[in-house]
């Protein structure tokens, strides 16, 4: 499941709105609101995201909040570390390689270490 996913799952459950009722108001099938559901779906389009926004009819924060984790839920992410040093290259090849097995714990620190600023921690 990604992020965006998660989030229209709970939207909708929150809702009480059935997964095929959705769809056709979206003009989608169940099967696409599924499958983008469950992460087996690519990066959704600018357009899909808008026909969900408005759907649930949100605005500001969270409007925008579900257009970061669209932005951020492609399951078939391509790292390209061409032109970087051989370290990065080596990170994006371990990663790709363990990803399956990290605790949450653990990616909740990765992701705090490489996203967060002291500042303002990650949401």
């Amino acid at each position: 499941m990604t992020p965006f996913g998660e989030r229209i799952r709970a939207l909708r459950r929150e809702r009480g709105i059935l997964q095929r009722d959705m769809a056709k108001a979206l003009g989608v099938s169940p099967a696409y609101l599924s499958a983008l559901e469950h992460g087996h779906r690519g990066a959704v389009s600018w357009a899909t995201v808008q026909k969900i926004i408005g759907f649930f009819n949100v605005i500001w924060d969270e409007a925008e909040e579900l257009q970061r984790l669209a932005g951020q839920s492609d399951p078939r992410v391509t790292v390209d570390t061409s032109g970087l040093s051989p370290k990065a290259t080596e990170l994006a090849n371990v990663l790709a390689e363990r990803i399956a097995d990290l605790p949450e714990a653990k990616i909740d620190q990765m992701m705090d270490l490489i996203v967060a600023s002291p500042e303002e921690p990650r949401r």
